[in-house]
């Protein structure tokens, strides 16, 4: 699930402001083979001693701290001590360690968070530590993720992208071809989805409901060159747009291109992905992330692909978005911000440090790191990183955290969907009711 939405600016160089003022700044930064900067990391000559924090499995700290001894190894001035914990008590711990002045150095953050910590002066802006970390070397949109307030607070630990997931071989049962996802739209989508359906058995459909947060921010930003989030705080979504988005999918179930309202009611926010008609083999089309497709293919036994979304190139503008899976951060009280900053830019541009992490934290964000581990890759993460590698070429756009109260878009737009395709609400009605209700959890959670 994303709580954040792109916002579009006025031209493209003003656009990607957030990367390229930056960057201009930055070219001293070591290349992405050595991870390094070069300059005494510990500021006074002497040894560093640097906290770094993480969430996780005992898995994912295994492999952290073989990137940490990596680092070490090449920084012998820096001693890195570890601070990992389950997600569930990631956050609190981390709470209480800033309300104590005591929080770690580099800080693994995800979700809204980044934007809470840095607008509370908690986290540093990374164009202070420009002769590090060199921005430049990053997917440009991957930077959105962690810029705000006309800062660079995070550096994502690698990203994902949203788009369409598709099964070829229900494409050949049902005799459709597979779509140009350079210059379909959302008609094609939709007629694709009935023909699949129409000469398929029952129990295959062209396509799942696709009503999520997700791809309703997508569809918006393709339409109005806005998401669901306007820069200031607000819902940004008009109840017309929503309205559009509900006449579009009851269109589809009554085509047959979806499923009737009850089993796209059960299917809901099903977590499984076995449960799912994608996981079942039982859908040509599905909108979800890249690390998702994984379990769809181990759970469908298919070899599934990654689609752009459709409306790319045929609405206003593009809508897709690169995600970091998370951000690593800097306190702005730390005592060794050059320090810091070298860790930083060893975990995510460092072939050293991705011989380790590889893609755990997302595919990497660097294009150089990438193509370094390609030849280690299994079929379907071949898939994910060409298609990062392809979108990252094609995304445009800025990010807008959500504001507190927008994780309720979640719950609050399954309940109006499932009403509306039951037909219990119409779609001017469900458009008008997601307007409200979100503006009031917006309201509420400020």
């Amino acid at each position: 699930m994303r709580i954040t939405s792109k916002r579009r600016r006025g031209t493209l160089a003003a656009g990607t402001g957030a990367a390229l003022l930056l960057t201009a700044a930055c070219g001293q930064g070591g290349d992405a083979d050595d991870g390094g900067g070069g300059q005494d990391a510990g500021g006074d000559g002497g040894q560093s001693t640097i906290r770094f924090s993480w969430w996780g499995s005992p898995e994912r700290a295994e492999i952290t701290n073989a990137a940490i001894a990596a680092f070490e190894e090449e920084h012998p001035d820096i001693d890195v001590e570890p601070e990992f914990t389950d997600f569930d008590a990631y956050f609190d711990r981390l709470s209480t360690s800033v309300a104590a002045n005591d929080e770690p150095d580099v800080i693994t953050m995800g979700g809204a968070y980044p934007r809470e910590y840095g607008s509370r002066g908690v986290l540093l802006d990374f164009a202070e530590v420009s002769d590090i970390v060199d921005l430049s070397v990053y997917d440009e949109a991957s930077l959105q993720n962690g810029y705000f307030d006309d800062a660079q607070f995070g550096i994502p630990t690698g990203v994902n992208s949203f788009g369409v997931v598709a099964n070829p071989a229900v494409f050949e049962q049902a005799g459709v071809e597979m779509p140009d996802d350079d210059s379909w739209s959302w008609q094609d989508y939709a007629d694709i989805a009935t023909e699949i359906s129409a000469n398929t058995p029952d129990d295959i459909y062209g396509a799942e409901d696709p009503t999520q947060p997700d791809t309703l921010d997508l569809y918006a930003d393709q339409h109005t060159g806005q998401g669901l989030y306007s820069e200031d705080g607000e819902l940004a979504i008009s109840a017309e747009t929503v309205t559009e988005w509900f006449e579009y999918t009851t269109g589809l179930m009554e085509s047959g291109a979806a499923p009737e309202a009850s089993l796209s009611a059960e299917l809901m926010g099903q977590p499984n992905p076995e449960q799912t008609l994608m996981g079942q083999g039982r859908a040509g089309l599905m909108f979800a992330w890249t690390n998702q497709l994984q379990a769809f293919a181990d759970a469908s036994g298919d070899e599934l692909v990654m689609l752009r979304a459709p409306g790319e190139t045929t609405q206003q503008e593009p809508g897709q978005w690169l995600q970091a899976s998370q951000l690593y951060t800097i306190s702005s009280r730390s005592e060794h911000p050059e320090a810091a900053a070298e860790l930083v830019n060893f975990l995510t541009t460092s072939t050293a440090a991705a011989d380790h992490i590889g893609s755990d934290r997302g595919v990497p964000a660097v294009a150089e790191i990438r193509a370094h581990l390609e030849p280690s890759l299994g079929p379907i993460q071949k898939v994910e990183f060409a298609y990062i590698d392809r979108v990252a070429e094609l995304i445009d756009g800025d990010f807008v955290v959500g504001p507190p109260g927008s994780t309720e878009s979640v719950p609050t737009l399954q309940r109006i969907n499932e009403s509306v395709l039951f037909g219990d609400t119409a779609p001017a009605e469900g458009g008008q009711q997601f307007v409200d209700d979100m503006n009031a959890a917006i309201a509420a959670g400020g």
